[in-house]
């Protein structure tokens, strides 16, 4: 059987605005950086899975995240691969591997090779980037 790829989500800068806050925009959209330790998810224990602000696309699980002391949400692995895109961003004089959607190529934040195992990985991720789809387990107890 052959794979089929979904087209990506494809908004002007104008539509994008509209859907997002300036700010959300700004992460999402300009690949700006949320302070560190003020993102809505930088400390959540909730139980679920956090999805791209922009589309929807699933991209962790509450189950890889961890405290990495950084300052952001941080997470071992993404739930699948073929969900997040990396490239080289050579922004602020480093080197580093950006985290992008690959649904509709909006900014995550950033992969760095010094996490847990399995993987090794710490998935650093803006708050903004995200929202968190609560377990339903997690819904019925609140």
């Amino acid at each position: 059987m052959q794979d089929i790829k979904k087209p990506k989500v494809k908004k002007s800068n104008e539509e994008w605005r509209q859907e997002l806050s300036d700010y959300e925009y700004q992460i999402t959209r300009e690949a700006a950086t949320e302070a560190p330790f003020t993102g809505e998810y930088t400390n959540t224990k909730t139980t679920g899975t956090y999805v791209c602000r922009c589309c929807g696309e699933p991209l962790f699980s509450s189950d890889t995240k961890y405290d990495s002391g950084s300052g952001w949400p941080s997470f071992y692995e993404p739930v699948d691969y073929e969900n997040v895109e990396t490239k080289v961003d050579r922004s602020l004089f480093m080197v580093r591997t950006e985290a992008m959607c690959s649904n509709c190529d909006a900014h995550l934040g950033h992969v760095f090779p010094d996490g847990p195992m399995p993987t090794g990985q710490r998935w650093c991720i803006n708050s903004a980037s995200l929202k968190l789809q609560a377990s339903a387990k997690e819904t019925d107890s609140e």
